[in-house]
């Protein structure tokens, strides 16, 4: 059960945020300014802050700078009702997680909620862009001399690579080596919205463009003016918004929803994907021109299969990151254990790899990692003896095999699990429902 902590100086809209959270399972503090967020953070830290922009006694900006000397791992999301795009700004260049207009549907603060909440614990922490720069072979170090050195250019760039391998690290890698770096970096997953939402979410609307549009919202690419705008699993993004996407590219300007007036904007766009994008169009789901204009510079990041001189050091750099919370004292990996690691595909990649020096932390008896960690916990990369395909099984309980088994291979992380399974986050999260695996939520 994750913890949220509310702060809104109107007690009604704490009120509804506390009822709202609380009634899909979360745990909830409520304040009503600054100060006492501050104060109540500071006693009991949370993941999450939901705050209000404008308060009587300061701003979510206040709130958002307190919470960082405390927890520099906690994202924060704001409420506004106030259009402001230079606020908007300003609170994703000072680190926000995402920036929403009031009013504002539960649905869409829990998914964004769930979305920054996945991101920061599996991605983003300053921890983890450090895991991207761990390896010493040929390939890789010529990936990140490369990048840096197209980081001091504005073309955009699509990285294609395997999940897991760190695209967004990439991407955060180039932002921070480029002459924008002091400018946003904004994130969008292309997948994780439905079709009408990610056109707001991108290109922003005016008021009344829309029923329930009470208030004008400025896009992400607005957001993102000046810096970096990552379009995550571009991908999956619906064939009907490529042409806009397309336009927004070559113009430079953007057409928000109700608007009669284009606004120009200055942004370098990263693109990512885990699928091949010639595969996607010989498909007919994605356009071959936006491609080519995506594809300015491309980059991909070999697998860990194709760089097995970097495991052991990976793995080392993990163990070392990951013990001091065991409080056990100092780890070794055995010479075993080092050769299975290095032999071993990691179909998961540096995700993978992680995510089982982690287990085998948790797991093991003495100082010493042995092999007989390795067939405990490797299993999990490979699909179960039960859940093959037998004569007889249906649609349906295949569908809740492959639910359980993605459920489980992203540690209950109900956004990458959508993005595996290739849905939305509200199909995954009804599934759940359906087929009564609550009990294997993480929010």
């Amino acid at each position: 059960m994750s913890h949220v902590l509310v702060v809104d100086d109107e007690a009604a809209i704490c009120r509804a945020l506390d009822a709202n959270f609380r009634r899909r399972g979360w745990q909830v503090t409520t304040a009503s300014g600054v100060g006492d967020a501050l104060d109540k953070f500071r006693s009991a830290p949370c993941r999450l802050v939901v705050t209000d922009m404008r308060m009587g006694d300061g701003d979510g900006l206040d709130v958002l700078q307190g919470v960082r000397q405390v927890s520099p791992q906690t994202a924060v999301i704001f409420l506004t009702a106030f259009a402001s795009v230079p606020e908007a700004v300003m609170a994703m260049r000072e680190g926000a997680c995402d920036y929403l207009m009031k009013p504002v549907s539960f649905d869409q603060l829990e998914e964004t909620a769930q979305r920054v909440l996945g991101r920061t614990a599996n991605e983003l922490g300053d921890t983890q862009e450090q895991d991207f720069f761990v390896g010493e072979s040929p390939a890789f170090r010529d990936l990140v001399a490369r990048a840096k050195h197209i980081a001091q250019t504005d073309a955009d760039i699509l990285i294609e690579a395997e999940s897991g391998t760190g695209k967004e690290l990439l991407a955060r890698l180039i932002h921070r080596a480029s002459p924008r770096a002091s400018k946003p970096f904004v994130a969008v997953n292309c997948s994780a919205f439905p079709e009408n939402l990610l056109e707001s979410e991108l290109f922003g609307h005016v008021r009344g463009a829309f029923t329930g549009a009470m208030n004008a919202k400025p896009g992400k690419f607005q957001v993102a003016d000046g810096g970096t705008l990552l379009l995550d699993e571009i991908g999956e993004m619906p064939l009907s918004l490529q042409p806009k996407l397309l336009r927004v590219l070559q113009e430079r300007e953007v057409d928000r929803l109700g608007d009669t007036r284009p606004v120009p904007i200055d942004v370098r766009v990263i693109a990512t994907t885990n699928r091949s994008l010639s595969s996607q169009i010989e498909a007919g789901v994605f356009r071959s021109d936006l491609f080519y204009r995506l594809n300015v510079i491309p980059l991909s990041i070999p697998p860990l299969r194709d760089r097995r001189e970097d495991i052991l050091k990976l793995a080392e750099h993990f163990l070392a990151k990951y013990e001091p919370a065991t409080r056990r004292g100092q780890f070794r990996i055995s010479a075993e254990l080092a050769s299975s690691l290095q032999d071993h595909d990691w179909p998961g990649n540096v995700r993978e790899l992680s995510n089982f020096m982690r287990r085998a932390l948790a797991l093991s008896h003495g100082a010493t990692l042995g092999p007989e960690l390795f067939g405990s916990v490797a299993r999990t990369s490979a699909p179960a003896q039960e859940n093959r395909l037998k004569p007889g099984i249906t649609l349906q309980d295949m569908e809740r095999r492959l639910l359980e088994a993605t459920l489980e291979a992203t540690n209950g992380n109900r956004t990458r699990t959508a993005e595996m399974m290739g849905v939305s986050l509200r199909t995954v999260r009804n599934k759940i429902r359906e087929y009564g695996l609550a009990q294997r939520e993480a929010i």
